[in-house]
């Protein structure tokens, strides 16, 4: 009778644990996402983003919250942007651009940022290589130098 009593307890110590700590998180992750531009100028890649994370199982409003910051071209106010986002306790924070890359840089070495670069990560030092990126940051870079063999010319 007394290994049944202490099994029960042991086995609702075990689910109201959980649920405990749960409590005392915010009620669901916040997605950050900073850009020194506008929120007209993202529509498109807003929607695409969203369905990206629907199909992963993340839904606006039901199991993730996405926060916006957008500079308008007021590229003095990202710092102050990312850093709201950090204190929000965002779960990670997106960004598009060098600005806004580097300004969640500097706001942050521990929330994990992913960005979208038109220049070198490396050369921003954003990340310690592409083979070995280190640190919080990862993302996507488009570098679109051209490139022309010796000899060519345009």
């Amino acid at each position: 009778m007394s290994n049944r009593r202490e099994f029960i307890t042991l086995l609702g110590a075990a689910v109201a644990w959980p649920l405990a700590a749960r409590a005392q998180q915010p009620a669901m992750p916040v997605v950050g996402i900073l850009s020194s531009g506008s929120v007209s100028a993202f529509v498109d890649l807003l929607g695409a983003f969203r369905q990206g994370l629907k199909e992963a199982g993340y839904i606006e409003g039901q199991n993730v919250a996405i926060e916006s910051r957008w500079a308008e071209g007021h590229f003095e106010r990202l710092p102050e942007l990312a850093t709201e986002l950090v204190q929000r306790r965002a779960a990670v924070i997106v960004t598009t651009g060098g600005s806004s890359n580097l300004a969640a840089k500097a706001a942050s070495s521990i929330v994990p940022h992913v960005f979208l670069s038109q220049d070198d990560p490396v050369k921003l030092g954003l990340v310690i290589s592409f083979n070995r990126p280190g640190g919080n940051a990862t993302g996507m870079s488009l570098l679109t130098s051209p490139w022309w063999p010796s000899g060519w010319t345009s």
